[in-house]
């Protein structure tokens, strides 16, 4: 399928073999002049900024890592004032993608390309998720393993060939993408819905043991701000409690995912500081907001995180549920204390200014209560709580009554 030569072409580069794979094949196959090479800073561990520079010099590769962190751990923040999770489990991949999508974008348009390529497959969900960003723009989006029928092996066998700087392509027996917000591990034996992992899948989070531990996190307008009275931004707000909840074993998710395909897939997930934060939020919701916004926000939450998962945050849609988010999140200011013990994340104490809660109203202790209420107030209440249901029994016994009668006679 060589095609007239074209121009420059910007790909989303990892340095692994998918993304090493792509670079010749974009140039021999699809025609372009010259790839240019990004990577994306959303958290990664440091020796893949290292493997992306040294395959890209390798490969002669103009290379641009580009710093996004910020700007993803403010999305991470935003996910938590809507308590975003997709199955289970806090998202991470599908909040990184768009905002890496972004930043390729950017390149491109400094750099005067007329294209943009990722190296995904075509059975994942992250395909989507660049495209989704991609195809609003004027570029011509590029797929080669996908639009190539590319398997793993014959990218091994063709990286062997051309000598490509992918160390045969043993990049480990399991398929890792880490950012700030999460670590999902899958592949190899974890394709195997039964297989039972050990602990070597786990890097972020320690086996839960006895130990306890408690930390105190501060929230504005549902944005946490604050760990035991000390602000933080947000990248350093995510990294500590990463480190802190990890150490108590904390974050840990082992599922059957549903991606957007219709495949059913089988992921394992570390998350220590989305757990922490997830919780602590929740809690300090159930302080503030009323019933009725509380069960609202229920659903909100869920049309978020599903476009969230599908990597439309920029959908109309989204726009209408901050409307609600924001407007209920104006209240979430307070504290909220975090019990970490048998790698559980449990909230054990909130407080707020805005808090619905009276004590004396609540408490068992005192008749002092506001509005003037009482005890017995509670009594005409108890008469009509389940009255139609009485009711209706009633009716119910009385008809299939008369029915037996009847036809007895």
């Amino acid at each position: 399928m060589t095609q007239e030569t074209n121009g420059r072409v910007a790909l989303a580069f990892s340095g692994g073999l998918d993304t090493t794979v792509c670079v010749p094949l974009l140039i021999e196959e699809y025609g372009y002049e010259e790839v240019i090479g990004v990577t994306v800073d959303v958290g990664q561990p440091e020796p893949e900024f290292d493997e992306a520079a040294e395959t890209a010099d390798a490969l002669d590769v103009e290379h641009h890592v580009i710093d996004a962190r910020e700007a993803f751990a403010d999305t991470c923040l935003a996910a938590v004032r809507a308590n975003a999770n997709y199955q289970g489990y806090p998202l991470g991949t599908a909040l990184a993608r768009p905002v890496i999508a972004e930043a390729i974008i950017e390149v491109a348009e400094e750099r005067d390309c007329d294209a943009l390529a990722h190296g995904c497959t075509g059975k994942g969900n992250d395909q989507l998720r660049f495209e989704a960003v991609w195809r609003a723009t004027d570029f011509e989006v590029i797929a080669p393993v996908r639009e190539l029928g590319l398997t793993r092996d014959w990218e091994l066998e063709y990286a062997l060939e051309r000598d490509l700087p992918v160390e045969g392509g043993n990049e480990g027996a399991w398929s890792i993408d880490t950012n700030l917000w999460s670590r999902s591990v899958e592949g190899s034996e974890l394709e195997d819905p039964s297989f039972v992992p050990g602990e070597e899948i786990y890097e972020w989070t320690e086996p839960p043991g006895e130990e306890v531990g408690f930390v105190e996190i501060g929230f504005e307008d549902g944005y946490p701000v604050a760990i035991d009275g000390e602000p933080y931004s947000s990248v350093e707000l995510i990294e500590f409690l990463n480190d802190l909840a990890g150490s108590y074993g904390v974050g840990r998710t082992d599922l059957m995912e549903d991606r957007m395909l219709g495949l059913k897939v089988r992921e394992n997930y570390e998350h220590p500081a989305a757990t922490t934060l997830l919780n602590a939020h929740e809690a300090l919701e159930g302080l503030v907001l009323t019933k009725e916004e509380r069960s609202m926000k229920t659903r909100i939450d869920d049309a978020w995180a599903e476009k969230a998962y599908e990597g439309l945050l920029s959908a109309p849609l989204v726009d209408a549920l901050d409307g609600f988010i924001d407007a209920t999140q104006s209240r979430v200011t307070g504290t909220v204390t975090v019990k970490f013990e048998g790698g559980q994340a449990r909230p054990v104490g909130r407080e707020s200014d805005y808090a619905v809660y009276s004590q004396a109203a609540a408490s068992f202790d005192t008749e002092d209560v506001l509005g003037g209420i009482e005890q017995q107030d509670a009594t005409g209440v108890a008469k009509y709580h389940g009255f139609q249901d009485r009711l209706a029994n009633r009716a119910i016994q009385t008809a299939q009554s008369k029915l037996k009668d009847d036809k007895e006679d």
